[in-house]
């Protein structure tokens, strides 16, 4: 598992953003892994189209309160907004407050909203920035899907920041370019068949392997969301496959695109046969306690991830796990997800180092155990 999450966050696979060399090379990597462990694989590939927004070039906002002009730091003092229109050259302007003149403006809104947006753009300013929090460590993380694209440049800008150009307002200026653009995209999800579905229990693992993608100035490995759910559920996988009872079907599906808004499992989803089981990794990072989000008739899934968790003594609680998950709870698939930590969230902290071995061998062991006892409870007396 160590191996697995070393691997997808190296440096030749760039960040796994979907659409990019790096995440189709993983993609081929982890079918070549998949055959050496004798599963059937293929590839299942479907076109997005804008669904990814594409920072190409180094965002820059320099800031001059009248006395000091300073280059602010990309990711750590300011980042794209996702609804950002696209601003390639560099516009220099005045700030403003979005209730005073703001013709040629940078105004300074307290919030998002699309509706402050078209007013800003149909009054003719230059753009807008809006305050933004940051991480402990005082990263902004980078997210690739958003709310529909504006007719206006938009910019976050650190809290502090943000609050003291509002001060300077009317000495203040600012100079910035947003080069971010939606793109078209070909995404391709990694299906792997351990055990042909059969009429007994037929149960799907799930994790996502594509990640946000680097930046032109950052490495992002995502290893902890989600190399280490990939690693985990590869384990879980290849333990389960010689262990299963003969008429039990096993299927892998790692998934591109849950950056962009789940796509892989919304494409895949309605493939996958009714009554499946679905357990989706989301996260194996580190571990306090495992949250747990159910869907579809998922009583038995939950019962036997209950017993799994309280035999190996891993903690687990309720909570929402916005992931892949969703897609096949939504096709009426029993479905759950499971999330044990990302530590680095989305950033380049995010590095390998920061998956624990004992989470990785924690979530491989609970969805191993999941499955063993659903497969053991539920399963048709063969007498």
């Amino acid at each position: 598992m160590r191996a697995i999450v070393d691997r997808l966050a190296a440096d030749d696979f760039t960040g796994r953003r979907v659409g990019t060399p790096g995440g189709r090379a993983a993609a081929s990597w982890l079918a070549e892994l998949f055959g050496e462990l004798g599963a059937e694989v293929r590839f299942d590939e479907f076109a997005l189209a804008g669904a990814v927004r594409e920072v190409y070039a180094t965002p820059r906002l320099r800031f001059d309160d009248g006395e000091n002009v300073t280059d602010l730091v990309f990711r750590r003092d300011f980042c794209e907004h996702l609804a950002t229109a696209e601003l390639g050259d560099a516009r220099d302007a005045r700030l403003a407050h979005p209730d005073g003149a703001v013709a040629g403006a940078w105004v300074l809104v307290d919030g998002w909203s699309p509706e402050a947006a078209a007013d800003a753009a149909g009054r003719g300013a230059a753009g807008l920035l809006i305050p933004r929090g940051t991480d402990a460590a005082g990263w902004m993380p980078k997210m690739i899907a958003g709310p529909p694209v504006v007719d206006i440049p938009v910019l976050a800008v650190r809290t502090g920041l943000h609050a003291r150009m509002g001060r300077s307002v009317g000495t203040g200026r600012v100079t910035a370019t947003v080069p971010v653009r939606a793109v078209d995209v070909t995404a391709q999800n990694v299906v792997a068949e351990f055990r042909p579905p059969g009429a007994g229990v037929n149960v799907l693992l799930t994790a996502h392997f594509d990640g946000v993608g680097d930046d032109p100035a950052y490495r992002l490995p995502a290893a902890c969301d989600n190399a280490s759910g990939v690693a985990a559920t590869i384990e879980a996988a290849r333990l389960l496959h010689t262990e299963l009872p003969p008429g039990v079907g096993l299927s892998v599906a790692l998934l591109d695109a849950e950056e962009a808004g789940a796509h892989g499992s919304a494409h895949h989803a309605p493939q996958v046969a009714p009554g499946t089981y679905v357990v989706n990794l989301d996260g194996a990072a580190q571990l306090s306690s495992a949250a747990v989000e159910a869907g579809g008739a998922a009583e038995a899934l939950l019962a036997a991830l209950d017993r799994a968790g309280r035999g190996l003594g891993v903690p687990l609680r309720a909570e929402a796990m916005p992931s892949d998950n969703r897609r096949y709870a939504a096709a009426d698939l029993p479905s759950i997800g499971i999330g044990m930590g990302m530590p680095g969230y989305q950033t380049p902290a995010e590095t390998s180092d920061r998956v624990e071995d004992a989470t990785l061998i924690a979530a491989a062991s609970l969805v191993h155990a999941t499955v063993a006892d659903l497969v053991s409870t539920t399963a048709p007396d063969p007498d």
